[in-house]
């Protein structure tokens, strides 16, 4: 069987480059993710699949205290699910990917244009191609193999393509609220072939800060809104130093800053000649795995409360924090999981090496799968993670192979199976 996988690999790895390509070329950014799962559900239907497409209820979604999003429908912006029902007595595998991607950026810095993919017979180029469509064609290739190798899988295997992944994580949590269940989860995220059993979290953050406005020529009758915004992005400083050195799991020990504070976006003021009264201050905050959002919301909120502050400013002029846009909840599994076990033993036999593991630089839709499904939760894929949202984003065509033949042995392995031989 071995040399079957092999052979059924070469023979469709340039097909599935190409329809990399193609899936690169529909520019699948927030809100126009449909010709983008319209091809997937055609990829799912030659694999007979038995699929389910459909469009979140936001309604439904509204009642749910995990749903944030920036988005109030999703009109054209469907999940399409396959399912291949098992024939019983094995366990089960969701395989997680989104289709969504982010913006192409300034045109300026990218080689070529985003959304017209590029091969020069090693890498694909294109917006996507590492977040995460090539981890999602190396899923796909991965089932068209086990296709061809006539089995029967023993445990029910389920391919999502989620939308809304980049603003929260919407099209997951819907897909769980509609009861896609499994004994582990799988999501192809670009991991550079490691595996990452751990993900942060995260929340969009907004701190209104208040100044007094006055003549330019007279600043010193005011008070400037951006002097009192150094202060507490200071402040912001020393929180993220704080937590992140109460850290110590041995995971994150090669990532710089495992939960940090991103500062995205500073707006305020309203003419050159005239003390701002008003700044805006939004970025991302880290959560870790072990602490819910709530906690971490608390933890913030703290740090910039006006007891806090040396200033006597802030107790007249509170700060104003709002939570708004999206988050993505931690994610976590046990460490002596079975699935775990099977999937560091599968890259080791499929590679030659011990596989690498760490806890993820970023947050994932495993904190859904984990926190709202319950269902443990691995990260590991082919891209790469320097390259996710860069200009000349790329994929190493090598890269989504070797995950491909991983795939195929953690299914077999983690499903089992049965042969009519």
């Amino acid at each position: 069987m071995n040399k079957q996988i092999e052979k059924l690999l070469e023979v469709h790895q340039q097909s599935f480059v190409q329809h990399l390509c193609q899936l690169v070329n529909y520019e699948s950014t927030y809100q126009n993710e449909w010709q983008a799962q319209q091809y997937i559900n055609m990829l799912l239907t030659e694999l007979e699949m038995d699929i389910d497409w459909f469009e979140p209820d936001v309604n439904e979604l509204m009642k749910h205290e995990a749903f944030v999003s920036t988005r109030d429908q999703f009109e054209r912006s469907p999940n399409v699910i396959g399912v291949w029902k098992g024939e019983g007595g094995g366990r089960s595998l969701l395989l997680n990917s989104h289709i969504d991607v982010v913006p192409g950026g300034d045109l300026r810095q990218w080689k070529t244009a985003p959304f017209q993919a590029y091969f020069d017979g090693e890498r694909v180029f294109g917006r996507g191609t590492t977040d995460m469509k090539g981890g999602t064609i190396s899923l796909l290739l991965a089932l068209k193999v086990i296709k061809e190798l006539n089995v029967r899988l023993k445990g029910n295997l389920i391919f999502q393509s989620v939308v809304d992944e980049e603003c929260g994580g919407a099209g997951t949590l819907a897909a769980t609220l509609k009861g896609y269940q499994a004994d582990a989860a799988l999501i192809p995220e670009p991991t550079k072939l490691k595996i990452f059993p751990l993900q942060q979290g995260s929340l969009w953050f907004r701190i209104k800060v208040t100044g007094r406005a006055a003549h330019g020529g007279t600043r010193y009758d005011g008070v400037s809104a951006i002097d009192k915004a150094y202060v507490v992005i200071e402040q912001l400083k020393m929180l993220e130093k704080r937590r992140n050195e109460q850290i110590h799991h041995p995971l994150y020990e090669h990532i710089p800053i495992p939960i940090p504070i991103n500062i995205g976006k500073i707006s305020g003021g309203d003419w050159p000649s005239m003390v701002p009264d008003h700044v805006i201050i939004e970025g991302r905050y880290g959560v870790f795995f072990e602490e819910t959002i709530e906690e971490a919301k608390e933890v913030f909120e703290q740090i910039l409360h006006p007891s806090m502050f040396l200033d006597p400013w802030f107790i007249e002029h509170p700060l104003a924090v709002e939570w708004f846009g999206a988050q993505w909840m931690p994610g976590s599994i046990n460490m002596d999981h079975p699935f775990l076990h099977v999937i560091k033993d599968t890259v080791m036999k499929v590679s030659g090496q011990k596989a690498k593991v760490e806890a993820a630089p970023w947050a994932t839709d495993a904190g859904v799968l984990y926190q709202v499904g319950h269902i443990p939760t691995v990260v590991y894929g082919p891209g790469t993670t320097e390259l996710a949202h860069y200009p000349n984003e790329s994929i190493e065509v090598k890269a989504m192979v070797e995950a491909a033949k991983v795939f195929v042995h953690l299914i077999l392995r983690w499903c089992e199976f049965e042969t009519d031989s």
